[in-house]
C-alpha cells in the first residue's frame, strides 16, 4: 500500500537492505518493512552448493579422457561476493535481477577444471584412469589456498572425482590388453600350480623311496644284528663244546690213569694172593690128605658134616650093599634146615 511492503527471508540467506545507496540493515534470515521505490535488497545464499561437472581432457600421451566429478562450495565472504557479482533481488518477482548468481557455479567449475587439466597433463593414460582419488586429494590441497577462489569469496568444502574414462575405442583396447594380461597371468598361475603339483608329487615319490630305503636299511641292520647274535651264540656254543671236550679229555685221561692204577693194584693184589697161596700150598705139600680133610672139617656144622658123609658114601656106593635111612633122620636134617631158614627170615 502506497509502496510499503514487508519481506521475510530464510535463515540460509544473507540479506543486505540498501536505501539510498547505504546499507541500513544486514544479517541472516532478516524480516523487515521497506519502501519499494527507494529500497534495494541483496540476497546471498549461506548454505553449501553442490555442482556436478563433466569435461574432456588430454593426458600426457595425447589420449582423450572424460572427467566426471562433483564439488561442494559455499560463499564465505558475503560482502566481497556482492562486490564481484550482482546479487540484487527483485522482491516483487522473487528472483535475481541478473544472471550473475547462476554464473558463480560455472566460474568455480572452470577454476577446478584448470587445476585438473594441469594435473592430468603430467600423467599417461594408464596412470590417469587410476588416479581419481589421488588427483582429487591434490586438487583439494591446491584449491584450499587458491587466489581466484579467495577473490570470489568462495570456500571449497569438497571435491570428488567420480570417474576418469577414456573413449570407447581406447577402452576396448585397454580391456583387450588387460584381458590378455589376465589370461597370461592365469596361464602362468596354471603353470605354476602344475609345476608345484609336479614338485610335490616328486617330493612325495622321493619321500616314499627314502622311506623304502630307510626300511630296507633297517631290515639289513636287523638281519645283521640277528646274524651277529647267531654268530655269537654259535661261537659261545663252540667255546662251550670246546670246554666240554677239554673237560671230557681230561676226565678220560684221569679215568685212564685210574684204570691203570686199578689194574696195577689188582695185579699187585693178585700177586700177593698168589704168593700167599703158593706159600700155603708149599707148606702143605707134604701133609697127609686125610689130615687136610680133617682140618677142613673142623668147626663145620653138623648138616654139612652129614652132607659130606653122604658124599663119601656115594663115592663108595659099590661097596655098600644096603643103606637104610630112617624118616627121623631125614626129618632131623630137614628140621635143621627149616629152623635155619626161619632164623634167617
Amino acid at each position: 500500500m502506497f509502496g510499503f511492503r514487508f519481506a521475510k527471508f530464510q535463515p540460509s540467506e544473507y540479506v543486505m537492505k540498501i536505501k539510498n545507496g547505504r546499507v541500513v540493515k544486514e544479517g541472516v534470515g532478516l524480516a523487515f518493512h521497506y519502501y519499494a521505490p527507494t529500497t534495494s535488497v541483496v540476497v546471498v545464499p549461506v548454505s553449501s552448493i553442490d555442482v556436478p561437472f563433466m569435461f574432456d581432457e588430454m593426458t600426457s600421451d595425447y589420449q582423450k579422457i572424460t572427467v566426471q566429478g562433483q564439488l561442494i562450495y559455499r560463499i564465505a565472504e558475503y560482502k566481497r561476493m556482492t562486490e564481484v557479482l550482482n546479487y540484487t533481488y527483485d522482491l516483487k518477482k522473487n528472483r535475481y535481477l541478473s544472471d550473475d548468481p547462476a554464473l558463480l557455479s560455472q566460474r568455480v567449475v572452470n577454476i577446478v577444471k584448470v587445476r585438473i587439466k594441469r594435473g592430468l597433463a603430467r600423467m599417461p593414460l594408464r596412470e590417469a584412469i587410476q588416479a581419481s582419488e589421488t588427483l582429487a586429494q591434490s586438487m583439494r590441497r591446491e584449491l584450499a589456498n587458491d587466489e581466484e577462489m579467495a577473490a570470489l569469496g568462495v570456500e571449497l568444502m569438497g571435491l570428488s572425482i567420480l570417474a576418469i574414462l577414456p573413449n570407447k575405442d581406447t577402452m576396448r583396447a585397454l580391456e583387450a590388453k588387460a584381458r590378455e594380461e589376465i589370461l597370461q597371468d592365469a596361464d602362468e598361475a596354471l603353470y605354476r600350480r602344475r609345476n608345484a603339483s609336479i614338485q610335490q608329487e616328486r617330493q612325495v615319490k622321493e619321500n616314499e623311496l627314502n622311506t623304502e630305503i630307510a626300511v630296507e636299511t633297517k631290515k639289513r641292520q636287523i638281519r645283521e644284528t640277528q646274524l651277529n647274535a647267531e654268530q655269537a651264540v654259535k661261537q659261545k656254543r663252540h667255546e662251550m663244546e670246546k670246554e666240554q671236550l677239554s673237560f671230557d679229555i681230561g676226565m678220560e685221561e684221569r679215568r685212564q690213569e685210574l684204570i691203570g692204577l686199578e689194574t696195577s693194584n689188582q695185579k699187585t693184589a693178585a700177586d700177593a694172593k698168589a704168593y700167599e697161596l703158593t706159600a700155603v700150598m708149599k707148606s702143605l705139600e707134604n701133609v697127609n690128605p686125610n689130615v687136610l680133610q680133617a682140618m677142613a672139617n673142623m668147626d663145620m656144622k653138623p648138616d654139612k658134616l652129614i652132607a659130606i658123609a653122604f658124599q663119601e658114601m656115594a663115592g663108595n656106593a659099590e661097596k655098600i650093599g644096603q643103606l637104610n635111612i630112617t624118616p627121623d633122620l631125614l626129618q632131623g636134617l630137614m628140621g635143621g634146615q627149616a629152623a635155619k631158614g626161619a632164623a634167617q627170615r
